[in-house]
């Protein structure tokens, strides 16, 4: 079995690499410069250049690409860089499965990936993949992202994979260690809104059940059991033994790091469901936000 991946230098594709590896499965990179192994394939998306013989006889390619959404503030031009890295690599992937299949070939499944962000903000709703998109900066940019990837449904079995952030040092709680490491930990916000999250290994753990399932359609990548910003934020603080006290309001937030970024990424109310992992016999590792921090090597 062979798996492509692009964007697997990041978080997610580096663990999701070695959990295929682990289990025999080849697994091939695509990197934006001359390839230097037999485990990379050269690609320029901002070209929309991949060739669709280095893609030929892989079961699957699993698309992570894009710019950060860690790096704040949005200014205008990163939110263009934003969506246009997402666009641009999708777009190009998809062509190449399009190039394959005009030739009669196999075309392996579509993972592509998209947020639980697709969803903005909605207070007391419990968001299943059949719920709608939201009307924040990055509910639109995954409603543009998963339309690119939903082209080759003519010829592929697609997956949107709409990952909830990270608890991880690496991930979403990066800005948070380094607060409360300061002893500067509290709510963002009023504390009280519901942060969809997962496991980086259940993460990857649902990525490759998506994988052996052949599950086609979105999927909510996210911790079964709903937690707030500020049990989010106390479980991080339990686990480094730090106060949690010193809130951010809301309008701060949004004069720092704006107000796109502020109302998409950390204000925001989302109680997303997994209700597809759920109904396909997905069992998580770390059921609570407190499990999974209580796990992390900090």
């Amino acid at each position: 079995m062979s798996v492509i991946i692009s964007g697997a230098s990041g978080l997610i594709g580096t663990a999701l690499a070695s959990a295929l590896r682990d289990r025999g499965t080849r697994v091939t990179r695509l990197v934006r410069r001359e390839a230097r192994s037999a485990d990379e394939i050269s690609w320029d998306p901002a070209a929309g250049r991949l060739d669709a013989d280095a893609i030929r006889g892989a079961a699957a390619i699993v698309s992570l690409g894009g710019a950060s959404v860690g790096r704040l503030p949005w200014t205008r031009t990163y939110r263009e860089t934003l969506v246009r890295s997402r666009v641009e690599g999708t777009r190009t992937i998809v062509n190449a499965l399009h190039a394959l299949a005009k030739n009669g070939e196999p075309v392996p499944a579509l993972l592509s990936a998209s947020a639980s962000g697709f969803y903005g903000s909605a207070p007391g709703v419990e968001l299943t993949e059949k719920s709608p998109v939201g009307d924040t900066f990055l509910a639109r940019l995954c409603e543009t992202w998963e339309a690119e990837a939903l082209r080759a449904e003519d010829v592929a079995s697609v997956a949107l994979l709409r990952t909830s952030p990270i608890l991880h040092p690496r991930g979403v709680l990066r800005p948070m260690i380094q607060l409360t490491r300061f002893g500067l930990g509290g709510p963002l916000g009023s504390g009280r809104q519901v942060w969809p999250w997962i496991s980086l290994e259940d993460e990857v753990r649902a990525i490759l059940h998506v994988i052996d399932s052949r599950i086609a359609g979105p999927v909510n990548l996210a911790g079964p059991v709903a937690a707030t910003n500020a049990e989010i934020g106390r479980a991080l603080a339990r686990k480094m033994r730090r106060p949690f006290f010193l809130p951010a309001p809301t309008p701060v937030l949004k004069l720092a790091l704006g107000t796109d970024a502020t109302e998409s990424l950390l204000t925001a109310d989302a109680r997303v469901t997994p209700s597809v992992l759920a109904q396909t016999g997905f069992a998580f590792t770390h059921d609570t936000a407190e499990a999974a921090i209580r796990d992390l090597d900090l």
